[in-house]
Parts: structure tokens; sequence; C-alpha cells
């Protein structure tokens, strides 16, 4: 928390430090979920500067990891949505590879919110852990280590996650 104490005061060589620790962290996250590593090049600068910019805006209680993560994730979503748009206009729609997977995400926003708010709801370790591994993809066995837990205690914080998730779904569907 220190560093996020730092970047918020402007404290330059602090960010540096953290965009070395996670760039490429960030980069492999949204390459694994676009397939394209020009994507991947853009939503990690972007996210750095957002990064930046936000700054003052930090959390001080969050890890600083689940927040460049979140930025990430939401950069990345503007980017493939922007691009959607790029190629329905330029009549290329059939050629880009994440359109399908777009709209999905673009259908599904509702239901993403509502899972975040559920996710915010859990117990703190819980959430935490949920975060890393399905935010991050983090192993259960790196996860671990964070933590100094077992894996299988990992493992049993994500189900009671998930069992959560998909108990609060069930009762909106009905």
């Amino acid at each position: 928390m220190e560093q996020i104490k730092a970047i918020k005061e402007g404290n330059q060589q602090v960010f540096k430090q953290v965009f070395d620790q996670y760039h490429q962290q960030i980069f492999g996250f949204i390459v694994q979920r676009t397939k394209s590593e020009y994507i991947a090049q853009e939503v990690t600068q972007l996210t750095f500067i957002k990064f930046w910019k936000q700054r003052e805006i930090l959390s001080e209680r969050l890890q600083i990891q689940i927040q460049l993560f979140g930025i990430a994730r939401q950069v990345m979503i503007d980017i493939l949505r922007k691009e959607a748009t790029r190629f329905k206009y330029e009549g290329d729609m059939a050629e880009t590879p994440f359109t399908d997977s777009l709209i999905d995400a673009i259908e599904s926003k509702d239901l993403l919110q509502l899972m975040e708010r559920d996710i915010e709801k859990m117990p703190k370790m819980r959430r935490m852990v949920f975060e890393l591994s399905r935010k991050q993809g983090l192993s259960h066995k790196e996860i671990a280590q964070i933590f100094s837990i077992t894996p299988k205690a990992v493992e049993q914080h994500i189900g009671k996650a998930l069992l959560q998730l998909k108990q609060h779904l069930y009762s909106i569907m009905l």
C-alpha cells in the first residue's frame, strides 16, 4: 500500500517500478483474451496512462495489481468496442477475429456488473483469491504463495465464490 500512496503523491520513480513489475503480466493477460499482440500493446500502454492519470483516486485498501488489472480489463473492452465499430463501418465485420466475443461481452455487460457487485460483497479473502484467479489468471499455487495458504485452501475459496455467484445468478433468472 506504500506504492499506492507514493503514486498518489506523484512519485514517478515508484510508478516506473510498478510499470516494470506489472507490464509483462498485463500484456500477457490481454494477449490471452484477445489473441492479438497489437491490441495487447495498446491496452497495456493505455492502462498505465489511465492508471497514472487516475492516481489521485486510487484506493489504498485494494492491492495495486487488482486496480491495474481492473483498469486493463476496462481499457480492453473499450478498445474492442471501438475496433468492432470501425470494422462495422468499413464493411469488414466478418474479418475481425474478436467481433463475436465483443458482441457477447457487450450483451452481457449488465450481467458482468451484477457479478462485480456480488464479488465485492464476498468476504475479503474469498474475493481477493477469486479475483487473482479469475481476473489475473494466477494459478492456485501462485495465489497460495501470495497469501501463505495451501493450494487446497485456494481451491476452496474459489469453489465457494463460484457457488455464491451461481446461486445469485440462478435466483435472478427465476
